[in-house]
């Protein structure tokens, strides 16, 4: 099963594609960003993060993608925009028939840590060793990226649809 985990942002936006071969052994394919510079407007970032993350589906052909999910913001203006960054992310796996799960970071850090309050450094030493890394995975927007993907495969999900 290959997993496109994804950390929306408007300015960065990190990802990873793990594909698991055994119980809990996984490969990892690649992880990284996919930036959009502050002087575009919203419509111009909202289509570079689509176009990019498209491509990235078409190269790794994912069976899953898995999206972080918003939590609560006490910034309007960053909650409206990471919102519509997922919008746009949603929309690129659903073009792609892939199947989606969205993940809470509790979620997320609960699935890698039993601790759904983690710090950071936690989580990316957990995605470090659980994916047999040599050092933490940077930036830490593509390390969330894996931690969502890792979050999915560790999950209790119904993966019959896997496969494809």
């Amino acid at each position: 099963m290959r997993i496109l985990g994804i950390d929306p942002g408007t300015a960065t936006t990190g990802f990873g594609v793990i594909e698991e071969v055994t119980k809990q052994r996984y490969i990892v394919h690649d992880f990284g960003t996919v930036k959009t510079p502050p002087n575009e407007t919203d419509a111009e970032r909202l289509y570079t993060i689509r176009s990019n993350v498209s491509e990235l589906i078409r190269y790794f052909q994912p069976s899953t993608v898995a999206i972080e999910k918003l939590y609560f913001f006490r910034n309007t203006t960053t909650v409206i925009t990471v919102a519509q960054a997922r919008g746009v992310l949603l929309l690129a796996a659903q073009e792609h028939g892939t199947d989606i799960y969205e993940f809470t970071p509790l979620e997320i850090k609960q699935a890698l840590t039993g601790y759904g309050k983690a710090p950071k450094e936690q989580m990316q030493q957990m995605v470090q060793h659980t994916l047999g890394l040599s050092s933490r995975p940077r930036p830490d927007d593509a390390a969330d990226g894996l931690a969502v993907a890792l979050c999915c495969a560790q999950s209790n999900l119904d993966f019959k649809a896997f496969g494809k």
